[in-house]
């Protein structure tokens, strides 16, 4: 099963659009499946008051856990996790014209949607910006 399938899957057992996408990219981020629904679980439905979708936060959360930028002297590493950022939150609004999650849901974009391109998008960008 690939990240999209899984991010989907991840969706289908309850859990929110956040949790779905970094849950999904473990090979990625190192992290256990555990420990990523528990970081992102209160980012889901926009951080719970409708603002950056959910499939966003988790995209952007596997980017940084994947280009970790922990050392505030590490500049190249910043300018890269916030390249990586941009381009993740342009594809999004490229695709759907919105960021917001209520007004993606006002447009009804179903979650499974945001969450498979959400899933698809981070890997894409981070398959294509290793080091």
């Amino acid at each position: 099963m690939g990240i999209k399938e899984e991010a989907v899957a991840l969706h289908s057992q309850g859990f929110n659009c956040a949790q779905c996408v970094l849950g999904a990219c473990g090979k990625y981020t190192g992290l256990d499946q555990k420990s990523s629904l528990a970081v992102a679980g209160g980012f889901g439905g926009g951080v719970r008051c409708g603002e950056i979708c959910g499939a966003i936060s988790g995209a952007v959360m596997a980017i940084g856990a994947a280009n970790p930028f922990s050392d505030a002297s590490d500049r190249d590493a910043m300018m890269r996790v916030a390249s990586l950022t941009k381009q993740c939150t342009g594809a999004f609004r490229e695709r759907f014209g919105e960021l917001r999650c209520l007004d993606l849901k006002r447009a009804g974009v179903p979650c499974d949607e945001l969450i498979a391109f959400g899933a698809e998008t981070v890997e894409k960008l981070i398959n294509d910006n290793k080091e």
